[in-house]
């Protein structure tokens, strides 16, 4: 295996599990304290990008990890949302 692809698997690895200790973290605590989703929806949007741009060169290895990281930031947001929402009660009546 080439040395180039070496560290282009270890980066994509670590950039793409970057946002996995604050989801465990979050999951652990069932709570949203101290989170900001904010930074994981703008990580996630430019990750969208990077799956474009993989997709555009033909770098298969670009596009696999940036949907697995897509994922993990989407499910960081949708925790915070979860348990934000059970923090805070529903505050949003229901629909009559």
């Amino acid at each position: 295996m080439d040395f180039t692809i070496i560290i282009g698997l270890i980066a994509g690895e670590g950039t793409t599990f970057a946002a996995l200790p604050d989801l465990i973290t979050m999951v652990r605590r069932r709570s949203s304290r101290g989170m900001n989703p904010r930074m994981a929806a703008i990580t996630g949007s430019f990750q969208v990008l990077w799956v474009v741009y993989g997709a555009l060169i033909g770098s298969t290895s670009v596009v696999l990890w940036n949907i697995i990281a897509v994922l993990v930031n989407s499910f960081t947001v949708a925790a915070f949302v979860f348990f934000r929402r059970a923090e805070h009660g529903r505050s949003t009546p229901a629909p009559a």
